[in-house]
Order: structure tokens, then sequence, then C-alpha cells
């Protein structure tokens, strides 16, 4: 499958080799805020975002990828582009294991060495980054952002959203409010509400009433 890669940052590096290390799918161009019309270099599509439908219109059997890690600002370019979801495609590292019953949605990018278990479900536009752990029962919303090394233990539910940082850890039976922010090697062991930011060991609400820039 030919897919262009929405945003041509740093991220963009990382997304672009998990697809080139998914059998059958190659990347034919970036769009990217940074880009003023589209352009041909080196056989790659390179043009501002905007030109999604001239893309589309030259290759009809194109899908779309985010490569944007921030949350907030990845879910308003899909909303302002307002594509079907079956323009998206969803990418998982050949390393990952992934439970034959879990479920993994449009748009959704799977890292290199995660592990997700039986019967997750995780949305449409997640980032499961390198190394991280999805236990049995797990529901992840829309636009969640897993750093490298998360471990979500079993049936913790995360909000629309919500950011992990690296290596934060939740223990089972417990609900992240949506767009809140976990930082770097906390350990979560109690509910946290919507719109806030918690760090430490445990997690304690540092910041309230404010949507995550994950």
């Amino acid at each position: 499958m030919n897919v262009v890669v929405i945003g041509h940052g740093g991220h963009s590096k990382v997304i672009s080799d998990v697809i080139h290390a998914s059998e059958g799918n190659k990347v034919i161009g970036y769009l990217d805020s940074k880009y003023e019309e589209v352009v041909m270099i080196n056989n790659l599509f390179l043009g501002p975002i905007s030109s999604v439908i001239h893309i589309k219109e030259k290759n009809k059997d194109v899908k779309f990828l985010m490569a944007i890690g921030n949350n907030k600002t990845r879910k308003a370019i899909v909303e302002m582009l307002d594509l079907t979801m079956d323009d998206y495609i969803t990418i998982t590292h050949p390393s990952a294991s992934i439970s034959s019953s879990a479920k993994i949605g449009r748009g959704t990018v799977v890292m290199p060495n995660t592990v997700i278990n039986a019967d997750a479900v995780i949305g449409d536009h997640c980032i499961i980054n390198t190394g991280s752990i999805v236990e049995h029962d797990c529901l992840l919303e829309d636009y969640v952002h897993l750093c490298p090394n998360s471990t979500i233990t079993g049936t913790v539910t995360l909000g629309e959203g919500v950011f992990l940082g690296s290596s934060s850890t939740i223990i089972p039976n417990k609900r992240i409010g949506a767009w809140t922010t976990i930082g770097a090697g906390a350990t979560v062991i109690d509910d946290l509400p919507e719109f806030c930011v918690a760090v430490g060991t445990p997690a304690k609400v540092k910041v309230e009433n404010i949507v995550n820039t994950g």
C-alpha cells in the first residue's frame, strides 16, 4: 500500500521506519505546513497538508497516516481534513506482539517491541510507542499517546487524548480522564480527572484544567 505521511519532522522518521518494516507498504510522500506547494523530490511527494485532495486524485490507492506527536494538533488536523476513516491506514511493526482478540483503530501506529494483550481496545489515531505494554481488557480512546516503555496493566481506561510519559505505569482497574498528561516515570494508583497533569510515584495532580500538549 502506498502511504502519504502527514507531518514531516522527527516523529515522521520513526513512523516511516515502521511503515517500511511492515510488509507491502511504502512511503510515497510527506505533507507538512512547512511546504508551500507540491513538488517531487527523489520520487517523493512533498507538499502542504492542504494538498491531501490533490494527492488522492493523483493516487487512487493511497492511504494516509498522521506523524504528529502532539495529541491536540493531531486531532485538529484530522478534523480539518475530514477524510473518511478508510482513507487512513493502521500500521504495526512486525516485532509487536498483538493478541488476536485485540482491536486497533484506524490511523493508529504500533511501534517496535510493544505488547497488546487479550481484548484490549485501542481507538483511532493513537500512538503506541516503542516497548509499551497494554494489558488485557484495557480501553484506549482516540488520540491517546503512549511514550516508550509505558505500562498499562489490566482493565485500565484512558480517555481521549491522554498522554503517558516514558516509563509511566498505571495499576489495574483505573481510569484516566480525557486529555490528561502523566509525567515520565510516574506510577498511577488512583483514578485521575480530565484535563490535568499528574507526576510522581504515586502520581499526584500538579496542574488542573489544562489540555495536554503531548
